[in-house]
């Protein structure tokens, strides 16, 4: 086997493990379809609405209103970040330190050291029940 073969080889492998543990863009846990289209209008319960306020404050450029994600940054409301997959630590860990671009083909997130882990937990709580709303999980 030449060293070129066996590169596209592990290449082709690597693709396929990021595959299966990614998911299907479209699909959430069990394969449900993943349903995005009326997140913008929902009435946010009371128990978000801080949460709404910081994501909008903080988050929304890069991730998009509903966190439906823009050009900037991916989107939140995805499988590939339903609990089970990028737990709720995962989600502070990232604003207090950043986070290096492995998902998605957005750059590097840099630390949000303005806010509060509170704050954070607060906008977690708004990003999960967005995830809920569409069937993520």
């Amino acid at each position: 086997m030449t060293p070129l073969y066996a590169a596209r080889i592990r290449a082709l492998l690597s693709a396929l493990v990021l595959l299966a543990a990614c998911g299907d863009a479209s699909a959430g846990r069990g394969g449900a379809a993943v349903d995005t289209t009326g997140l913008r209008a929902l009435a946010v319960p009371a128990e978000f609405q801080r949460g709404a306020e910081l994501f909008r404050a903080t988050c929304v450029v890069c991730h998009g209103e509903a966190a439906l994600g823009t050009d900037r940054g991916p989107p939140l409301v995805h499988p590939v970040y339903e609990p089970g997959h990028h737990a709720d630590a995962a989600f502070v860990l990232a604003v207090v330190r950043g986070v290096r671009a492995h998902h998605w083909r957005f750059g590097d997130m840099p630390p949000q050291p303005r806010l509060s882990r509170f704050e954070v937990e607060e906008i977690v709580g708004y990003v999960r029940w967005l995830q809920r709303e569409a069937g993520v999980y």
